[in-house]
């Protein structure tokens, strides 16, 4: 076939031919990856398809999907179109193919992804229009034909076989698995119908600030997980090491030398002097001594190592976290009940003793009223040798909520009910289980108790249960739970008038309690005089009295009779409500020969909840901690312009707190979330220095104890009764030199070297508070007094401003009258509303 002449074509002068995109040629993309290298996927315009007549549902339909194009109209759309035309991606692919005619196919599924497919070579063309015959043993393989025809068939059903899957229905389903809350809200029978006054409030301070109430989760139940999924997957562990000494450019290196000796001659010449001879007879008996010493002791032994060794039998300094040593939990008594107060044994090493009480609200104590009464009320004394069974069980007639050891003789122990009564226990017949007294001992005296970790822990197995031997009478004692309960020193006592003075005894004898019916109480154990005045006949009756077998009568003056020898009420302050005290703090040397006041001599309203806190520290006497609500406090006695130090709130309720035995500013807080706050006044004063999580729910008790100089144990209880024994490392148990040097050397140095040495332990922190507080307090007076005095000048300002003459007003009005009107007349002027003669002063209006 010859060639076509070309047409020459001219164009307008001034114009040019626009020139089309070239688009550099690709390698045409088949489907050889799916089995097809002859099949060329193509996307064929709407413009397209009418010049080649193969528009979509018109020349290409569903019964005939492919059209045949003469391969001449194609090379002549790339001569008209060139790269625009829809075939140019396979321009390679026509120009070499043998035939006349190419096979387009219209894809309507899409399954070589676009609308069309040109096939390439004249075999594939011949297959798709005359498909082979497919043999009847390759029927299996007639996944390329199509088929045209779909019969339908419809599902049989079949009879239900149960795999299970109700049961994980069941266990989907929703069910109430929590139980109902209900709340009770109550009010005194006379603010029914009261008025109600309302009041601004002062934002800034503690009391009347805003508290957010944020979610919490509720410790009180916990959701049982019935299900997880968990992926593992095993992998090798990998070690990076690396080592200081890098060498830029290693390389062998070898060195050969001989020793150097003497001569023959110059041997024998040393050999005959006299020096040499003189130098061995000195030293002889000093190499003879240290070879000794070689063979008694190694000297090549590290002393440093040797020193770690001794202090790491109890930790290691780095060790800040307090470490589980033992936990007791009462298996026997499962009523759900928490730990109230705890109480080491102030004699005997390694047993302790907490109260429990059933952990239900006022209004849940009254409905279950009668079920508590068969419930028995304790104090369990756990000992190390045996974390599962109690070593005693102290019986009460209803919860105690605190209880004190007396210090004069540790088997006497006093306790307070939550009904208010207090009740005497004398375990002395019992002291067998727990001490070895020695013969002849007093009873007043200490005595020397055999520690509990010492004796076999199969002669403790069964629990002793021991009755009280005295109760104080419900009528004439606290009308409500005793939050607080303390012996008084043997260094002083009080009398009915609750004048101070001396105990010549030297024997603790009284006792001093504080309720939530806003009472003090104080009470002595000592039969009263006014006994011996009762007549004969009360005193036969008295003594007819039978004492069951198994109490002592030790205090059988007292049972039920026992009143208090005196009583202080706590007035009413600035605010509505009464005081109520919650715990008690008692000094010793501010309160010999002095009477009591009746009323507090200063109120603080620092705290924003229930103070549940309050101790002195064992280092400073004056130096008091008040924990409550969200807060702490550190307080010192004789400054009462505030705290020396008080806490932002934290983010969950302060529960309970202790001082640190042994380091001065150092204390622990417990909080309700299990959690216990290590506060270091050394290392930070704004928030504690650490936090360390103990258990799931609130934290009830805190109580540390010294086991020996190098070891020392903190007893933390919570809400469930678990009572958690925990082993304080050496950071935070043995202070530094210039923390605890101030009360023990400064009473020895001068006045220059002792407030040198001041300087630089925490009393210098207490000290500088207190400053601190003073120049506050006198700026707050220069600052009231600037005021005043700027009052007084408005003052005086006023008044000048209304001692001027009458003359002296008119005169001033008058001039501003003037003003106003040279003011209206200029502005009238400037508008053009009046005119002004040159002549004269005569005005003309327009």
């Amino acid at each position: 076939m010859a060639p076509k002449p070309q047409r020459k074509k001219t164009l307008k002068r001034g114009k040019t031919k626009p020139t089309l995109p070239v688009r550099e040629e690709e390698e045409p993309l088949n489907m050889e990856s799916m089995g097809h290298p002859e099949i060329y996927p193509l996307v064929l315009t709407t413009m397209t398809q009418e010049i080649f007549d193969c528009r979509v549902d018109e020349d290409v339909t569903d019964d005939q999907p492919y059209k045949l194009i003469r391969k001449e109209d194609i090379l002549a759309d790339f001569e008209n179109r060139a790269a625009v035309s829809d075939f140019y991606p396979v321009k390679k692919i026509v120009q070499e193919y043998p035939g006349d005619e190419l096979l387009l196919v219209y894809d309507k599924d899409f399954k070589y992804g676009l609308n069309f497919y040109l096939i390439g070579t004249e075999e594939g063309k011949e297959n798709y229009l005359n498909p082979p015959e497919v043999p009847e043993e390759q029927e299996e393989y007639k996944e390329y034909i199509p088929e045209d025809v779909y019969i339908y068939k419809p599902p049989v059903s079949k009879p239900w076989v149960s795999l299970g899957s109700e049961k994980e229905i069941e266990e989907e389903s929703v069910k109430e698995s929590t139980k109902q809350v209900t709340y009770m809200i109550s009010r005194k029978r006379s603010d029914f119908g009261a008025s109600v006054k309302f009041s601004d409030q002062n934002a800034s301070t503690v009391k009347d600030a805003y508290i957010e109430c944020t979610a919490y989760p509720d410790k009180n139940f916990t959701l049982k997980q019935l299900e997880r999924d968990v992926g593992m997957q095993a992998v090798p562990q990998i070690r990076d090491t690396s080592t200081q000494t890098r060498w830029a450019y290693p390389k062998n290196a070898t060195t050969q030398y001989y020793p150097r000796e003497f001569s023959e001659e110059e041997k024998d010449t040393l050999g005959q002097s006299k020096t040499l001879t003189e130098f061995l007879n000195n030293v002889s008996i000093s190499v003879e001594i240290a070879l000794q010493q070689n063979e008694i002791m190694n000297t090549f032994m590290d002393d440093w190592k040797s020193l770690a060794e001794e202090e790491g039998t109890f930790g290691d300094k780095t060790d800040t976290h307090l470490k589980e040593y033992q936990s007791f939990t009462d298996l026997h008594n499962l009523a759900e009940k928490m730990i109230t107060c705890i109480c080491w044994h102030p004699v005997v090493c390694g047993l302790i003793a907490v109260s429990v009480a059933v952990r239900l609200s006022f209004e849940e104590r009254v409905h279950f009223s009668g079920k508590l009464l068969l419930q028995p009320s304790l104090i369990l004394f756990w000992s190390f040798s045996d974390p599962i069974h109690p070593q005693l069980m102290l019986e009460s007639p209803d919860d105690i909520f605190c209880f004190k050891f007396c210090p004069s003789d540790p088997n006497i122990i006093a306790g307070g009910c939550m009904n208010g009564q207090i009740v005497m226990w004398d375990i002395t017949a019992h002291a067998d289980r727990i001490e070895n007294i020695k013969a002849g001992g007093n009873r007043s005296k200490k005595v020397t108790l055999k520690p509990m970790f010492l004796l076999e822990p199969d002669s403790n197995k069964e629990a002793m249960y021991i009755r009280q031997c005295a109760v104080s009478s419900i009528e004439n004692g606290h009308r409500k739970v005793i939050t607080d309960i303390h012996w008084l020193p043997d260094t002083f006592e009080i009398n009915r008038l609750g004048s101070v003075f001396e105990n010549r005894s030297g024997i603790s004898c009284q006792l001093v309690t504080c309720s939530a019916d806003c009472t003090i109480c104080f009470w002595d154990i000592r039969p009263q005089k006014a006994l011996s005045s009762q007549p004969p006949a009360e005193k036969k009756k008295e003594e007819s009295i039978e004492i069951p077998f198994d109490l002592p009568s030790t205090f059988l003056h007292l049972d039920l009779s026992w009143k208090p020898l005196s009583k202080i009420r706590l007035s009413k302050g600035e605010t509505t409500l009464d005081h109520c005290p919650t715990k008690l703090s008692l000094g010793e040397d501010n309160l010999l020969y002095k009477a009591q006041a009746k009323k507090p001599v200063s109120l603080y309203s620092v705290h924003d909840g229930a103070v549940h806190t309050v101790q002195r520290s064992p280092f400073y006497e004056d130096i008091i901690l008040t924990i409550g609500g969200w807060n702490v406090a550190i307080w010192k006695e004789g400054v009462t312009t505030g705290p020396l130090l008080q806490s932002s709130c934290a983010p969950k309720r302060y529960t309970s707190g202790h001082w640190s035995l042994t380091r001065p500013g150092l204390f622990y807080v417990g909080r309700e979330d299990g959690s216990i706050d290590i506060w270091d006044l050394l290392e930070k004063t704004h928030e504690p220095a650490q936090s360390q999580n103990i258990c799931i729910t609130a934290i009830t008790c805190v109580k540390p104890w010294a086991f020996s100089a190098k070891q020392q144990l903190i007893a933390i209880a919570d809400y469930y009764g678990t009572l958690h024994i925990l082993e304080i490392p050496w950071t935070l148990s043995h202070p530094s030199s210039n923390e605890v040097g101030n009360f023990r050397l400064c009473r020895f140095m001068s006045s220059d070297a002792a407030e040198a040495y001041f300087a630089s332990s925490i009393s210098h922190y207490f000290e500088r508070e207190v400053k601190h507080l003073e120049y506050v307090e006198q700026r707050k007076k220069i600052r009231e007094q600037e005021k005043k005095e700027m009052d007084l000048e408005l003052e005086k300002k006023k008044i000048k401003t209304y001692q001027k003459s009458k003359e002296r007003l008119e005169t001033e009005l008058k001039t501003d009258y003037d003003d106003y009107l040279e003011l209206e007349k200029s502005t009238l002027i400037r508008l053009g509303l009046i005119k002004v003669e040159e002549t004269g002063s005569h005005v003309e209006m327009m």
